[in-house]
């Protein structure tokens, strides 16, 4: 019989069907840090979002022998201690390579074409009292024959460019940044910081990503340039990004993601009110479609781990 405690079930909505084998399953709907070491005393089996699994925590819980993210990112998990615990670490894989990609391009488009401004425009009565059909009020700039700059060529980033192609842009996937080999078919991190129209982050949160986008690499980019984050919100320096649209140094940005989510405190992105920022509350991977994948393949792993076979395995 296996104990499994779902920390933060809220972050759920699809069906989860029930595992295929012998068990007793307890859900809360949040789990507060405080909170995790004794609701997870029991358990052999815990599923977290985002609740944070910490050395000390783990350290604590002799009968845990399995984590499921029922997500992609790992970063809220100590991997380093699983792997020494012998503790199974699975998450969630491939199952947004549609929808996250449409909110990248949703963004990409809305920017480029101004939207929010024109809408603007409109409500203000602008076009109303115009002297002719149209409104030239913001420039609109086509995707077509542009370049897109990807960072992060994983399942999402590969979807991403196949949209690009679509649209006629022209498709850079960024090398490792600070490597000096370039592989075949990517080109050097800098080279793209330089060359892109758009740049678009498809990778997880760790030390060497963490602020990946700072400063010096807002300096490197084009003017006119868009940054697209759907990734982690930690991938930014969000100060510096701040910065960065305040003076023009680029054009714009559509993130989905901040460093901390829910912002509770503030955060120096949400005081913006630019019509060439867009910010949208983590939800490019929500369609329905794709939660019930996650969360048929949150229950697959589960099965696949008691069975003797773990699957999406990190740790």
């Amino acid at each position: 019989m296996e104990n499994i405690v779902f920390l933060d079930a809220d972050t759920m909505v699809a069906n989860l069907r029930a595992p295929a084998f012998a068990h007793q399953w307890l859900s809360y709907q949040a789990t507060r840090p405080e909170e995790v070491v004794s609701r997870l005393q029991n358990a052999s089996i815990a599923i977290s979002n985002k609740v944070v699994l910490s050395r000390e925590m783990l350290e604590a819980l002799p009968k845990l022998k399995m984590i499921a993210v029922s997500a992609t990112g790992t970063d809220n998990i100590d991997i380093e201690c699983c792997r020494e615990r012998g503790i199974v670490l699975s998450n969630i894989r491939n199952y947004s390579v549609d929808t996250v990609p449409e909110h990248v391009f949703m963004l990409m488009l809305a920017l480029r074409r101004n939207l929010l401004a024109f809408h603007a425009d409109v409500r203000r009565g602008e076009w109303q009292k115009a002297s002719q059909f149209c409104l030239f009020t913001h420039q609109v700039v086509d995707l077509h024959g542009s370049t897109l700059g990807i960072i992060g060529s994983g399942a999402i980033g590969s979807a991403v460019a196949v949209i690009a192609r679509a649209f006629g842009m022209k498709v850079l996937r960024a090398e490792h940044k600070g490597v000096t080999a370039v592989r075949e078919g990517y080109t050097a991190f800098e080279t793209v910081l330089e060359l892109s129209d758009v740049i678009t982050l498809h990778l997880p949160l760790n030390a060497q990503t963490r602020h990946l986008i700072s400063t010096s690499e807002f300096a490197r980019m084009k003017p006119e340039a868009l940054l697209i984050n759907t990734a982690r919100g930690s991938l930014v320096d969000e100060a510096a990004l701040r910065v960065a649209l305040i003076s023009n140094r680029i054009a714009g940005a559509g993130f989905d993601v901040l460093s901390q989510e829910p912002p509770v405190d503030g955060n120096p992105l949400l005081a913006l009110d630019m019509p060439n920022f867009i910010l949208t509350p983590h939800i490019a991977w929500s369609s329905r479609a794709a939660m019930q994948i996650l969360a048929d393949q949150l229950i697959d792993n589960l099965d696949a781990f008691v069975a003797g076979k773990p699957q999406n395995r990190v740790a």
